[in-house]
């Protein structure tokens, strides 16, 4: 092959993009944004866990932009399966979670990456092309973080009360606080309604709360004291 050829493949190359966001404009507004770069194209679009897994099946993406809150399954339950079945698509996480208490998470889950949904255009193609060159990208604030707690032998926020809380004991917190009930959790997580409240009493032993009707009054109350770019949807 020619030197002259083999510019032009790699010239060519287009990195294959799919999005996972259960809110259509968010996919929209993505979608227009990777278009923008030249050697980018959205091959797929999902909205929950199963539709991802399908998408990932049919059009082999490069990387998987995901959101955490899904409108079917989680954004942690997909990041772990697709680590687990050994998928070569890197991973990153755009969403409004609190970055003190998801950015961490997401890369020990599998993510290469975290971008809340705050930060400018330009902060999202950066995180893209980052990740996509096989490197981790986070927050500067979030870095230090990190590393900080490294050097103090702990990586949590400790001034967050939900800070020692289970990646799936702070899904079922966020959903109890949106005011649904144990049999829709389960649905959405695919879990039983008993192992949903198993995790209820794990939060409510965790969070120092006695009963079901103060755990919701907390979570509610969470919620609504906390900025969307602060919190989960």
């Amino acid at each position: 092959m020619s030197t002259a050829s083999h510019t032009t493949e790699k010239t060519l190359h287009r990195w294959r993009i799919l999005v996972v966001d259960d809110h259509p404009l968010v996919r929209a507004g993505l979608a227009s944004l990777i278009s923008n770069e030249a050697d980018m194209d959205v091959c797929a679009e999902a909205a929950g866990q199963g539709e991802a897994l399908q998408r990932l099946k049919e059009c082999t993406p490069d990387l998987a932009i995901i959101d955490i809150s899904l409108g079917e399954g989680s954004g942690f339950s997909l990041i772990r399966h697709i680590k687990a079945a050994g998928t070569p698509v890197r991973m990153l996480v755009l969403s409004m979670h609190d970055e003190s208490l998801y950015a961490e998470r997401a890369i020990r889950a599998g993510a290469m990456g975290y971008v809340n949904k705050q930060e400018a255009a330009e902060h999202v193609v950066e995180a893209i092309r980052k990740v996509l060159a096989g490197k981790v990208y986070l927050s500067e604030r979030v870095t230090e973080r990190i590393l900080l707690g490294m050097t103090q032998g702990s990586s949590h926020d400790d001034d967050s009360p939900l800070a020692n809380l289970s990646d799936r004991e702070l899904e079922v917190f966020w959903l109890v606080g949106e005011g649904v009930g144990a049999s829709e959790i389960a649905s959405r997580l695919h879990l039983s309604v008993k192992t949903i409240e198993t995790h209820r009493d794990k939060l409510k032993k965790k969070l120092g709360i006695d009963s079901a009707s103060e755990l919701n009054r907390f979570a509610m109350q969470w919620l609504l004291e906390h900025p969307a770019k602060e919190r989960t949807p």
